[in-house]
């Protein structure tokens, strides 16, 4: 019995195919369900266009960031996955088949340090001799905020940085008074800001243009599947375009999908949609650039990079591409 429906499921499966059903794919996007950076998918997904007559992108596999985001990618049947720059770097120098395809976020604008309200602390400068908290060492809070420091003239000695992790223990850790600032990501700081006061804007004090993620997938599955790899880059572009265009509705299908409190994710659409945060695909080096320029300073590159054997743009649009 087994094996005739092993054989009946081969066969159904073929016959699909040859007559035209989408294969339902799963792909990869880093933090999804918790940061705002899966957002185009969401869009794409709900609205079909990721669907082609042989693929769609039914799921969405999670992670933390970091390596995790790669590895997800490359264990999964659909190695297509939206990652940290810094971690698909790392694994295309370690050896790793992959290429970068596309820019996911890039921008840094809506990053925010913030303290108690009341405390004395109203710029940068007056984080001096403070506790100064980040998520992890080399993340792009750390990456950022010593850059910030740096573009401000100040030097990482003149404050004590705490690692903290998460965004809940940092939001924690400020309103107890165990750090004096710490970053804010959102949607904690647009749900809690009556509790909260800022410090410093990242956009206020240094340039925020800093690819956050990119695009990526295997040098095989590009020879194998480019028909996939071209729908999830136009079904993402078209969700980018979406959410500019109509950031109330997008707003609502991304609230109902993670189940999210409808008006704190509206006013961050509202706030993102502001700093173009979300990118249609096009990769900008500068961006990319600012990301090395965060990693040397943590200690994590040294060295230059060539981009050019990094990168494929053969799925993006001739008006999106890098110019020769």
């Amino acid at each position: 019995m087994t094996q005739q429906f092993r054989f009946f499921t081969a066969v159904m499966v073929s016959l699909c195919a040859a007559i035209g059903f989408a294969r339902a794919e799963s792909i990869t996007v880093t933090h999804w369900g918790a940061t705002f950076y899966g957002a185009p998918y969401a869009i794409a997904m709900e609205k079909g266009w990721f669907k082609t007559p042989k693929f769609d992108v039914t799921g969405i596999i999670t992670s933390t960031g970091g390596g995790t985001s790669v590895r997800n990618t490359l264990a999964s049947d659909t190695p297509i996955g939206e990652v940290a720059l810094p971690a698909a770097i790392e694994a295309i120098r370690s050896g790793m088949k992959l290429k970068i395809i596309y820019s996911g976020v890039g921008t840094v604008a809506e990053q925010v340090w913030a303290t108690r309200p009341g405390q004395p602390f109203k710029s940068i400068k007056d984080l001096k001799g403070k506790k100064v908290g980040y998520t992890r060492p080399a993340s792009v809070s750390n990456m950022v905020l010593l850059m910030a420091f740096e573009d401000a003239g100040m030097k990482p000695a003149d404050v004590e940085l705490v690692s903290v992790g998460g965004t809940g223990a940092l939001l924690a850790a400020v309103l107890q008074g165990s750090i004096d600032a710490g970053i804010i990501a959102e949607p904690l700081w647009t749900r809690e800001k009556d509790k909260l006061q800022a410090v410093f804007w990242v956009k206020d004090v240094m340039s925020p243009l800093m690819t956050q993620t990119v695009g990526i997938t295997t040098e095989e599955y590009m020879a194998k599947r480019p028909d996939a790899l071209q729908a999830v880059v136009d079904g993402r572009r078209k969700g980018v375009q979406f959410i500019y265009q109509n950031p109330a509705a997008a707003a609502e299908i991304v609230a109902k999908l993670h189940k999210w409190d409808l008006e704190v994710t509206k006013t961050v659409f509202a706030q993102l949609v502001r700093y173009r945060y979300w990118d249609e695909g096009g990769l900008n080096l500068n961006g990319m650039n600012a990301m090395l320029r965060g990693l040397r300073i943590v200690g994590q590159l040294q060295g230059e990079i060539d981009w050019s054997q990094l990168i494929d743009e053969r799925f993006l649009p001739a008006e999106l591409r890098l110019k020769k």
